[in-house]
């Protein structure tokens, strides 16, 4: 399964993409900002291709075991980022809910002359977790290709 997040909004505070599963267009994505030396907690990881496995440690997959009880298998962890550390897929609505991590949502707000904010993250995560899952549970590898074409 190959993932595809495309970065099309970045400003001083956070990036915008979309994100895709084998080409077909899932939901919207909310990073922290680019910045050229990197801030913990406060800058996006660099573009590139990644593999994605399942933590099963931790307090997001604490918190996920219980609030996603009826799907959670672990939580998306996108590995071997150089300079970055338990890099996460999950949710969230703006830059303050993310310390590096990729949030999805279903909906977007423009991210050009405030903050940006994706909404309706939880539904979008049950949308898209699911398949993403199933697939690492079977043995599938599962990347993701981070392409920027903003920032």
């Amino acid at each position: 399964m190959k993932l595809k997040l495309v970065r099309f909004s970045d400003n001083d505070e956070s990036t915008i993409g979309l994100l895709f599963v084998d080409n077909v267009f899932q939901c919207f994505t909310l990073e922290d900002q680019h910045q050229d030396q990197k801030v913990m907690h406060e800058t996006r990881i660099p573009g590139g291709e990644y593999e994605i496995t399942l933590r099963t440690w931790g307090g997001f997959h604490e918190r996920y075991s219980k609030t996603f009880a009826d799907i959670h298998q672990g939580t998306l962890w996108i590995r071997n980022i150089p300079g970055f550390k338990y890099v996460l897929i999950h949710c969230g609505n703006h830059d303050g809910h993310t310390s590096g991590c990729i949030l999805i949502g279903d909906t977007c707000q423009q991210n050009v002359s405030n903050r940006g904010y994706i909404g309706e993250s939880i539904k979008a995560y049950r949308r898209v977790y699911p398949p993403i899952a199933a697939a690492l549970k079977s043995g599938e590898k599962v990347t993701i290709e981070i392409i920027d074409i903003a920032g």
